[in-house]
């Protein structure tokens, strides 16, 4: 038995050793690391009471740190959703509560290091509902020469849902609908603002429908009549510019008589006095009065804004056979460049192309700190005129051969 009793004793013992061992193996192979998840974590609310509302902000995402063998942090980075955080209301009443945060992470061996936040603050309300009438708020007048109809609208009352303090705030809804300037009929979905005693819109609160339709008819007025209005221009742009584009400010003006067949005669169309665009160079923006008969007078400002937009004409011009310089060589040395020239590409307006020439470019390659040898070299251009682009350079890489003079040796001669 003795005998029998030492032989447990020391087999244990080499069990214990070998766990140790293996152990200690695997986690040098696999040694456990601290990491922060590399995305942050969506907390997601559950088991909340559907007769109760949240009415304090909670944070939307969470950090964790976890210690965990190498191998299984590889694995959970891999995947999206390897490690989730949900905030439990189940059975919670109204009021405050502190809420800890729950982290579950997809595989196992594992240890959650650091979570922030860990806990935080939910304040639960009563849901309460109510219904309130709709009541259109008109703002604002047509424009000049239109008058509004009787407005409309789809339903005359909603209903509202939040946190029973703050639909107590709330007294009335409202439809608000802007009447500034507008000319044609309006029929469209507004948004449904709810206000509290002090006109204030409240936020928080669910609105159903959120919007409503609206309808109110706008007419013109007799004696009252649209027209659009057509710049008239004279002369030619400078050679080498073109016209890009005229714009009017307003394009379309009312115009009223007193007799509205006046008004009803008109073609549609009212001139402007000739803008005269002899020989310009630039962007024009005036004022214009308009060709109106005696009768006929404008509803508002009485000239209109014109922008010309003149550009020059864009082209591209080659100049060839143009010489290559050498920057930066060091002393003592020579190079020579084959091709000597090059042909160079320019883009620009073409007045500038025009008096553009070889005298306004310099084409060289920059040899610094470069020793003798036989190197590839691309040339650049500096062109001494605004608004020229170089385009293209042929060809666009040279040859430069780098070499040390030889100098002469002196020939004697017999005396």
């Amino acid at each position: 038995m003795r005998l029998l009793a030492k032989n447990i004793r020391t087999f244990l013992l080499a069990l214990v050793l070998g766990l140790s061992v293996w152990v200690s193996a695997v986690s040098a192979a696999d040694p456990n690391e601290v990491h922060t998840y590399p995305r942050p974590i969506p907390i997601e609310p559950v088991g909340q009471d559907p007769s109760l509302v949240l009415i304090n902000e909670i944070p939307e995402t969470m950090e964790v740190s976890l210690r965990t063998p190498r191998s299984v942090w590889e694995v959970l980075t891999a995947r999206e959703d390897a490690v989730r955080a949900t905030l439990d209301l189940t059975g919670l009443s109204a009021g405050e509560h502190t809420v800890e945060i729950q982290v579950a992470v997809a595989m196992r061996p594992y240890q959650i290091v650091l979570a922030d936040p860990a806990v935080v603050t939910v304040d639960l309300e009563s849901l309460s509902t109510k219904t309130f009438p709709l009541a259109l708020s008109l703002s604002g007048q047509p424009a000049a020469g239109y008058q509004a109809g009787e407005a409309t609208m789809e339903i005359n009352e909603v209903a509202v849902a939040g946190p029973e303090s703050l639909v107590r705030q709330a007294t009335r809804a409202r439809v608000p609908v802007s009447l500034d300037g507008v000319r044609e009929t309006i029929d469209e979905s507004v948004p449904i603002q709810m206000l509290d005693g002090q006109n204030k819109v409240l936020k928080g609160l669910t609105i159903d429908p959120e919007t409503v339709r609206v309808n109110v008819p706008i007419s013109q007025q007799g004696g009252y009549r649209d027209v659009a209005v057509k710049v008239i221009v004279q002369g030619q742009v400078a050679a080498g510019y073109r016209l890009e584009n005229i714009r009017v400010f307003p394009p379309v003006i009312t115009v009223s008589a007193s007799d509205p067949e006046s008004v009803d005669q008109l073609p549609g169309v009212v001139e402007t006095q000739p803008l005269d665009l002899q020989d310009r160079k630039e962007d024009i923006t005036t004022r214009l009065a308009l060709d109106l008969p005696a009768d006929i007078t404008i509803v508002g400002a009485q000239t209109v804004q014109v922008q010309v937009s003149i550009s020059p004409i864009q082209t591209s011009l080659t100049l060839l056979n143009q010489p290559i310089n050498v920057n930066g060589l060091s002393e003592g040395l020579a190079a020579e460049v084959f091709p000597q020239t090059v042909d160079v590409i320019f883009s620009g307006p073409l007045p500038v192309l025009d008096a553009l020439t070889s005298q306004n470019i310099t084409v060289s390659v920059d040899a610094t700190d470069l020793e003798a040898g036989t190197y590839q070299l691309t040339p650049g251009v500096k062109v001494s005129v605004e608004n020229v682009l170089v385009e293209s350079i042929l060809p666009g890489t040279v040859e430069v051969v780098i070499s040390v003079p030889v100098t002469p040796t002196p020939t004697a001669f017999p005396q």
